[in-house]
């Protein structure tokens, strides 16, 4: 009750999740006064009466509005009245107040039978807020509220319950008040809660009212009105009954007298009328059924004398009878009420049959495990066989069956530890209570005893040690005790072989075993306590079941340590309670007679027994038991020696582990020297290890080693490990030691292990040695000497010379190294030494170089390992196998390194530390220079030493930049360029080859490049050392405070920019990101220098750069540029211009410095006038900064007044020069035009969208600029010069000219301007033109040979005169701006001032435009003909645009301007050329390309889908011929959209034959790009055709049919799911990208994915997500019923809700906006039909009506529409019949949910229907349907037969499904 309609169904009885099934199950008293009563049963409260209601007078006109709210149907309507009620009443006087409350009253009744809880709820706190602000002013109306407030306090729901008691609290604050207020009117709660019992659902609510609803209601009334009932009782009697003494009832007020006497009627009453209320005990609501428990209860406790004997015996059966009740929320009220009554009615036994009324169903109860009740009635069994009468049970026998069915229910008991725990302590306290009750059954000690005896026999005996021995060994169940272990089992325990297996391993965890362990021995400690004749039958079984393992030797290792566990059983929960039993009457026993047999046996788990044992009672008490001994020092020693220690030690086996445990666990403190002395001489002879090595037995060896790593162990958890090693030490040892390390060969794997237990030091805590530091050092030095001989047969050469630079001049220089054939042994041994004992080094650093010497060991054989692993490609065979064999051992070194050595090294010495350091570095540069290794893994693997080293080997940032200084060092091959200058740096002047493939050079720099990308530019460059922690190795600029220091390395990043490229990376990836990221924290002084250095070498080396310098050149085509100098100039100037780093200040320095270096006196500098349009082209942009908001004050000499200034003197010096029509080769006339040409650049902004000038220029300049235009166009006109370079100056000085002097031209200048532009463009296409005829030859008369065909259209793409493509590109830039102009002139409307009107150029426009669509279609046409050669042909042409991406850029932005007149002609000229593809395969291979050029494939995308070319694009053949012979259009798609739909190849196969396993790609692969670029232009062909046109209706069949859902699953592939998972489906814009919801937002509202699809290239994740995004919104609107049809096919409902959460937050509502207006403005309204929409309910309501009948249909658009279905309901229908309304209702719903398009095309096409039908025409029999619900057919195929015609769908689909063709009327052949 309470929960929203259409939720799940839910009953009370069954609970929801465990805690409120938890909650269900009351306990204690139902209710003990006020602020202790609890309403236990959830159930909903309701009120019956209804009084009329108090007239609204004497009250706020506002305040009756919201009280006559309050009997609204709708509970949100009635919340807010509430809500507004409460502000009222807090806002409003008391005497205003006190005015509703007669209405209130009336409301408040009615009120609390509302179904929903939240209305409930509110309620109270209205109450709350009335009574606190009228106070005692509510006493006058408390008769008729105090019955349902009382009432509502018991409601099922919690929090409504909650506040119903706050509001009574706030009106009685004192307890004792409320209790007064309560016996005052207890007359009128009594006859309240009688009405309520006597209700009937039908008498709740109206008829409005649900059914189930009301059912929950009156069962709310029912239990609540019980519980109510029950703790009235209890406040007034019970309470009374405990005050003492009878005084009290004397000073009492009469009417608590009255209350009471009022509370003893009425309960007599209720129990007459009701029958002691067996009709509710025997409900079938549990809520009723505990309520009513708790009322019998309540009865019983306050009222038993008004039982009669006849109510007794009828009582009887019902209480005592009712462990059939399977309901836990029952029980717990149940096991109070049986309790009750069998203490104060114990004769009640007397008068049932009590095997089968309650012992059977006790046994049943019992082996159902308490049907779920475990925590409530296992404690109850107890207190239940206390009130059984004995007279009434055998004894033995009924305790036999009670045990057997609790222990058969133990297997469903264990839903929780806490059900586990009551289960067991059931067991235990029943057992013990029945052991020593044993009297109340037997008489006669022979009798109990026999009755005790058979307990302990059959129940601990008989099936809780078996299962407990079952347990034990649950992890080897495959292994069986013995037959006579588990055959003395009785019958409980055989029920456990008939469980399966899973439930044995569920049953036998940890926590069941504890626990039944625990509830053994706490029987066994209660049975000891009773009676020890009884314990020994436990204990001789005991002793048997381990004799048993004993002798079973098969399977003593399996079974035994179930022993051990009991024995730590026994310690935990009874021997440190100070039990001595289980010593002395147990396991002392056990032990003494065990220990003969366990010294025959060679098992560890028996010797275990033995050591759990000593560790739980201790060593001298084991012993004495074992020995039979005194306690005494003396006895215990001479056993010890003389019978423990041989018997330990007496020889190597398997179970020699446990018994040194053994031996070790009886060392006693007080006489442990004698005890361990003895041990060590035993295993250890002194004379044999001193004179004769040879005869030291290998076992002892081995025996020592697990002994001293035991010692070892229990000297880790001695408080004071120094002291415990002082006592382990031993002379002996020692000596053992130094002979073991300089045998050889070696004992075996003990030798290591006995080295590292005596020496210690295995981690950084570990200090415990049992050796002297003498000893220590002689076996290190053993450890030096076999690695270095390790390192000496190295086939790494450098690993041989840096093992001679590691030691030369040290002591152990002169160590003779000498080769053995055990190399390896000897490595693998001393590296088994280190492994375990590293950290003793530290006990020895006074001998420096010798711990020294070893870790630079370790790590050359480690860097050695990483060597053999990179270069194990190039090595020849028989070097593989010579490296091979130290492989294993270099991997276990490189393992060690990395575990635990770099720990180690952070405490090594200072200087010891620079000195390895600096070695290490120097040795990984040698390695670096080796020729030999050239792969990027290589570099990197060097890079990683050194980063290793740094980080090891550098306390701070001082020390690192010290060993980057000798890292660093100059050398033969290093550096190229540029070398270091102090704090400087200056070109290298020796002579040096320039070479850019120098690969010493190239390699040594890729090194510093991982360096840099690891740990940053500015330690490794910048050599900066941050005030940060020193031993940061990130991003140390974090920190703004930063020290400039000597270590400034400009010549170094000089050197790095010039070199430019390198092994794995290059300057613009790594080197350059990592100068910005330095650079914006304003290390200006460094820059500068670099700046110096790279110009004055630009300067020296002087040469052209070749750019375009129209634009700003883009760092990535800087690399085009040859000189290496000038090359990391400009890509520096670029970067940090373009990044701001710079600015115009900067800019203006630097042309100050330019300008003056550009003349050397009178004379230009040629040098660098050949570099300055490169850099000018970068600068003049920041230069041009402010310029139009410029002023007339000139104070600063280098401002824009200085570019102006010189911008005209370089203008009038090239206005000088002769015309270039007149030019030569070899004059300098080139550059200065070139600089004039850099100085005034356009901007081309992304995919050529938009060119406009780039700077503001000064009249003056655009004077002289103009000027020196009509120079060179009359020079032009008279003479043309063909020299392509002349051609290319005079097309740039065109296009700025346009740019800057448009305003200037005359009609002769456009004249030659776009004649001009023509004659380049025309020049391009007839070269294009001739690439076609190749291409096309190529594929008609090529060879046939694959490899041959590729190699001639490589040869046939070869662009013959790459100037005819810069002169087109240039005029294409030109032709834009053109374009442009003309079209902002025409937007003003500013007339012909410039002849610039559009009509006077339209021929000359035209022309070129075809020109522009020629070079566009002959590329598309290129890539086509190719691509029917095969991939690799198409990947040629495809790339062969890559070379001149600005050329097919700006073709691409010219296609998109042009007319479709220019379109149609270019396309028809395609046609007419006769190449072996056509226009429109053109430009679909385009679209689909391999390697794709952005602005060209949406160039293509957009001729596709727009006219004329749409119209070619998408071929559908309309006729088909039908089954009788006769064409029939109408009929034409009503069977397979194949045979009426046919698409171009190009686009079906792409829709029909999806790529296997495509949800399998990679989400931006070819293919799969392809594919959603296809079902663009199929949506976007859908939306330029009609809404009802049958070609569109063709196409929507073609989708259904032939194309599959499965791009659906790939578009949410794309598109975040995850966002939409769980709570966070109520999430919008926060997370989910804005470009996916936008595009799917704009693809429905333009009803188009033409912008998604313009920025799709290039490929990127997020711009795939876009395009999903819009594809799948176009799809919801041109195909509603196909996306809903694959969305109800998803499965997985976690995707679904996701999917329905994208859908509704971010598409349905512009989708239903859009439908709801559609209707709206639909003109298919007439005299019969009429259609209303409500936009705010989202609804359509369409009315139907003819002659006298009619219908009003609603349709409801979902949130989510269209993934959800519309609901259609019929509101209301006249003068039809059922069957027809549902006929029309359905006809109704499968128009609208098949219809994939508009709601008001599926109405429409529904009235036709019903306009069909009454005029006559006959439905289809099939689909009782007029017009088809997915095609619109009419039916025509009729049976010659029956003549009933069929629609032709609906027929094959008959024919189809039911495999035969005859008429699904009368069945003849059709």
């Amino acid at each position: 009750m309470g929960r929203a309609k259409g939720e799940a169904a839910r009953t009370k009885s069954r609970p929801s999740s465990s805690s409120t099934a938890a909650s269900l199950l009351p306990s204690g008293v139902t209710a003990v006064g006020f602020g202790g009563y609890v309403g236990s049963s959830p159930v909903n409260s309701s009120l019956a009466s209804t009084p009329d209601a108090v007239p609204f007078t004497d009250i706020d006109g506002e305040v009756a509005q919201h009280l006559k709210r309050l009997s609204r149907k709708d509970p949100i309507t009635k919340l807010k009245a509430l809500t507004s009620l409460s502000q009222l009443i807090r806002q409003k006087e008391s005497k205003e107040i006190v005015t509703i409350i007669p209405q209130w009253a009336f409301e408040y009744k009615k009120l609390l039978m509302d179904y929903n809880r939240e209305v409930r709820r509110a309620t109270h706190e209205t109450m709350t807020n009335l009574v606190s602000a009228v106070g005692r002013d509510l006493a006058p109306h408390l008769k008729p509220l105090i019955g349902p407030w009382w009432f509502s306090q018991f409601d099922s729901v919690h929090e409504v319950s909650q506040a119903a008691k706050r509001s009574f609290q706030a009106a009685f604050p004192a307890q004792e008040r409320r209790v007064d207020a309560l016996m005052l009117y207890s007359s009128e709660i009594f006859t309240y809660i009688e009405d309520n019992l006597k209700l009937t659902p039908q008498s709740l609510s109206d008829k409005a009212t649900a059914s189930d609803e009301l059912e929950e209601m009156h069962q709310q009334v029912l239990s609540s009105s019980l519980l109510a009932l029950a703790a009235l009782l209890d406040v007034f009697l019970y309470s009374h009954s405990e005050k003492p003494g009878p005084e009290n009832v004397t000073g009492e007020l009469k009417h608590a007298v009255k209350a009471r006497t009022i509370a003893v009627s009425s309960a007599e009453k209720l129990c007459s009328s009701h029958k002691y209320f067996q009709d509710f005990l025997k409900s079938q609501s549990p809520a009723i059924r505990s309520a009513a428990y708790s009322v019998v209860k309540s009865c019983i406790k306050n009222i038993p004398n008004a039982i009669s004997e006849g109510d007794m015996k009828m009582l009887a059966g019902t209480i005592l009878g009712s462990f059939q009740e399977k309901n836990p929320a029952c029980h717990s009220s149940m096991w109070e009420t049986v309790l009750l009554f069998s203490r104060t009615f114990p004769d009640s036994w007397t008068t049932v049959n009590v095997h089968k009324t309650v012992i059977s169903r006790l046994w049943n109860f019992l082996k159902n495990g308490c049907f779920g009740s475990q925590k409530v009635s296992y404690p109850a069994l107890v207190l239940f066989l206390e009130i059984v009468p004995s007279k009434s049970i055998t004894g033995d026998k009924f305790f036999l069956d009670f045990f057997r069915s609790l222990w058969e229910g133990r297997h469903v008991s264990f839903s929780s530890n806490t059900d586990r725990h009551a289960f067991f302590l059931a067991v235990e306290e029943c057992f013990i209570w029945a052991i020593r009750n044993a009297s109340r059954y037997c008489v006669g000690p022979e009798a109990i005893y026999l009755f005790q005896h058979t307990l302990v026999d059959e129940v601990l005996l008989g099936f809780l040690w078996p299962e407990y021995l079952l347990a034990a060994s649950s992890k080897n169940q495959d292994s069986a005790f013995s037959t006579s272990t588990l055959d003395q089992s009785k019958n409980g325990i055989q029920s456990n072989h008939k469980e399966p297996r899973e439930a044995l391993n569920s049953k036998h965890s940890m926590d069941y075993e504890e626990s039944l362990g625990k509830c053994i021995v706490k029987i066994l400690s209660g049975i000891q306590r009773l009676d020890n004749n009884l314990f020994l039958v436990f204990s001789s079984k005991f002793q048997a079941d381990i004799f048993d393992i004993f002798h079973q030797t098969e399977y003593s290792s399996q079974n035994v340590q179930w022993v051990v566990k009991f024995i730590l059983l026994l310690d935990k929960h009874a021997v440190r309670n100070g039990e001595i039993w289980p010593l002395l009457d147990l396991i002392g026993p056990t032990l003494q007679k065990s220990f003969p047999v366990i010294g025959t046996l060679d098992s560890p788990d028996a010797v275990t027994v033995i050591v759990t044992a000593v560790s739980v009672f201790g060593p001298r008490q084991i012993t004495q038991q074992i020995m039979c001994i005194g306690l005494g020092a003396e006895e215990f020693l001479k056993s010890f020696i003389e019978t423990i220690i041989p018997w330990s030690l007496k020889k190597f086996s398997p179970s020699t582990s446990a018994r040194l445990d053994l031996l070790l666990a009886l060392l006693d403190d007080e006489c442990f020297s004698e005890q361990w002395d003895a041990v060590i001489r035993y295993l250890v002879i002194q004379e044999k290890v001193s004179f004769n090595p040879g005869t030291m037995d290998r076992n002892c060896i081995s025996v020592l080693a697990i002994l001293m790593e035991k010692v070892k162990e229990r000297t880790k958890k001695s408080v004071h490990q120094s002291d415990q090693c002082e006592d382990w030490h031993h002379e002996l040892l020692d000596l053992v030691a130094v002979y073991v390390v300089q045998a050889f060969p070696q004992f075996g794997d003990s030798d290591a292990r006995f080295i590292c237990a005596v020496l210690g030091g295995g981690t950084i805590d570990d200090k415990i040695s049992f050796i002297s530091r003498k000893t220590v050092t002689l076996i290190f030095e053993e450890v030096l000497r076999r690695l270095m001989t390790f390192m000496k047969d190295s086939t790494f050469a450098w690993v041989q010379d840096v093992c001679s630079l590691l030691f030369n001049g040290k002591k152990y220089s002169d160590w003779r190294l000498e080769p053995s054939n055990n190399l390896l042994e000897m490595a693998h041994f001393v590296l088994d030494i280190l492994n375990g004992s590293l950290f003793c080094l530290n006990t020895i650093e006074a001998e420096s170089e010798l711990v020294q010497g070893i870790l630079a060991a370790i790590f050359i054989i480690d860097w050695e390992f990483s060597c053999i692993n990179v270069s194990e490609d190039k090595l020849h065979k028989e070097h593989i196998g010579e490296t091979g064999s130290r492989l294993a051992f270099c991997e276990a070194v490189h393992a060690f390194r990395c575990k635990i050595l770099d720990q180690f090294l952070r405490g090594f010495g200072v200087n010891n530390r620079k000195s390895l350091g600096t070695t290490l570095v120097q040795s990984v540069k040698c390695i670096t220079f080796v020729d030999k290794f050239e792969s990027d893994n290589f570099v990197s693997l060097c890079g990683q030493w050194t980063l290793d080293v740094f980080e090891i080997f550098c306390q701070d940032q001082v020390e690192e930049q010290q060993l980057l200084e000798q890292f660093l060092n100059k050398n033969d091959s290093w550096p190229l360029w540029v070398i270091p200058d102090g704090t400087g740096a200056r070109l290298r002047t020796d002579n040096v080859s320039l070479s850019l493939n120098a690969p010493n050079n190239t390699k040594f720099i890729a090194l510093v490049d991982k360096l840099i990308s690891k740990i940053g530019f500015d330690r490794v460059v910048a050599g900066l050392i941050s005030e940060a922690s020193p031993s940061s190795t990130k991003d140390s600029l974090t920190d703004l405070g930063i020290n400039k220091t000597h270590y400034s390395r400009p010549w170094l990043a000089a050197e790095i920019l010039c070199t430019w490229k390198w092994l794995g990376g290059c300057v613009l990836d790594s080197f350059l990101p990592s100068f910005v990221i330095y650079m914006k924290n304003g290390d200006c002084g460094f820059s500068d220098s670099i700046l110096n250095v790279l110009i004055d070498g630009a300067l020296v080396h002087g040469s052209c750069s070749g750019l375009n310098l129209l634009q700003r050149a883009s760092v990535d085509e800087l690399e085009a540029v040859a000189e290496p100098f000038l090359r990391a100039l400009l890509s520096v100037l670029s970067t940090f211009f373009q990044d701001n780093l710079w600015g115009n200040e900067k800019a203006t320095s630097l042309f100050k410095l330019l300008v003056d270096k550009l003349y050397i006196g009178d004379n230009a500098n040629l040098d660098c006038l050949k570099i300055l349009p490169s850099i000018m082209n970068i600068l003049v942009r920041p230069l041009s900064i402010g310029a139009e908001d410029r002023t007339n004050d000139l104070s600063d000499p280098y401002s824009e007044s200085k570019l102006h200034n010189v911008t005209v003197d370089w203008l009038k010096r090239t206005v000088c020069f002769p015309s270039l029509s007149t030019w030569q080769s070899g004059e300098d006339m080139e550059d200065w035009l070139q600089l004039v040409i850099s100085c005034f650049p356009v901007e081309v902004t992304e995919r050529m969208q938009e060119i406009k000038p780039a700077r503001y220029v000064f009249p003056a300049e655009r004077a002289v600029l103009y000027e020196l235009f009509q120079k060179q166009r009359h020079g032009a006109s008279a003479v043309l010069n063909k020299l392509p370079l002349v051609q290319k100056l005079l097309s740039e000085l065109m296009v700025i000219s346009v740019a800057y002097c448009w305003e200037d031209f005359d009609e002769d200048d456009w004249k030659f301007v776009l004649h001009r532009l023509r004659f380049w463009i025309e020049a391009a296409v007839v070269m294009m033109e001739e690439v076609v005829e190749n291409v096309n030859h190529t594929l008609t008369n090529g060879a046939n040979d694959v490899n041959a065909s590729l190699n001639e259209f490589e040869s046939a793409v070869v662009i013959s005169d790459p100037f005819l493509i810069e002169l087109a590109r240039n005029a294409l830039v030109g032709f834009s701006l053109f374009c442009s102009l003309i079209g902002s002139q025409d937007k003003e409307h500013t007339g012909n001032l410039n002849h610039l009107g559009s009509e006077k150029w339209e021929i000359i426009t035209d022309r070129i435009f075809e020109g522009i669509l020629r070079l566009f279609f002959c590329t598309a046409a290129s890539e086509a003909i190719a691509n029917s050669c095969g991939h690799e042909a198409s990947s040629i042409i495809a790339s062969s645009r890559l070379g001149h991406r600005q050329f097919w850029e700006s073709v691409a932005s010219c296609v998109l301007q042009s007319s479709s007149h220019a379109r149609d002609k270019a396309m028809k000229s395609i046609e007419i050329w006769g190449l072996s593809k056509g226009a429109i395969s053109s430009l679909y291979a385009l679209v689909f390309s391999c390697k794709p050029l952005p602005p060209l494939q949406y160039a293509a995308f957009v001729l596709l889908s727009t006219e004329p070319g749409a119209q070619l694009s998408f071929t559908c053949d309309t006729g088909k011929v039908s089954n009788d012979g006769i064409l029939n259009n109408e009929d034409s798609f009503e069977t397979s959209s194949a045979e009426n739909v046919h698409l171009r190849e190009e686009l079906s196969y792409k829709l029909e034959k999806l790529p296997p396993r495509v949800l399998e790609m990679d989400l931006v692969a070819h293919e799969r790009v392809n594919l959603l670029v296809a079902w663009c232009l199929l949506l976007e062909h859908m939306t330029s055709l009609p809404s009802s046109s049958p070609a569109r209706e063709r196409i929507i069949q073609y989708v259904q049919e032939s194309t599959s859902s499965i791009i659906l699953d790939c578009l949410f592939q794309h598109i975040p799911l995850e966002l939409y998972m769980g709570s966070s489906s109520r999430k919008k814009d926060a997370e989910l990208p804005a470009a996916v919801s936008e595009a799917a937002r704009r693809a429905i509202a333009t009803s188009s994915v033409s912008s998604s699809v313009q920025f799709l290239w290039p490929i990127g994740p997020e711009k795939m997500a876009s395009l999903a995004g819009a594809v799948f919104g176009l799809m919801l609107h041109h195909l509603p019923a196909y996306v809903r049809g694959w969305f109800s096919d998803i499965r997985d409902r976690s995707a679904s809700s996701a999917i329905e959460a994208f859908t509704k937050a971010w598409c349905s509502p512009t989708l239903i906006s859009n439908e709801l207006s559609q209707i709206k403005k639909a003109s298919f309204a007439d005299e019969n039909f009429s259609v209303s929409v409500s936009k705010s309910a989202n609804e359509v309501v369409a009315t139907y009506t003819k002659d006298e009948t009619g219908m009003d249909l609603v349709i409801h658009l979902p949130p989510s529409y269209p993934l959800r279905a519309v609901d259609v309901d019929c509101t209301r229908s006249l003068g039809i019949t059922e069957v027809k309304r549902r006929k029309w209702l359905m006809s109704l719903m499968s128009f609208v949910r098949n219809q994939n398009g508009a709601l008001a095309e599926a109405i429409r096409i529904w009235k036709s229907n019903f306009d069909k039908e009454f005029e006559g025409v006959e439905e289809c029999p099939i689909c009782y349907s007029v017009i088809h619900t997915v095609n619109h057919s009419m039916p025509r195929l009729a049976c010659k037969t029956c003549k009933h015609k069929f629609h032709s769908a609906c027929l094959y689909k008959w024919f189809s499904t039911s495999h035969k063709s005859t008429c699904p009327l009368c069945q003849s052949p059709f």
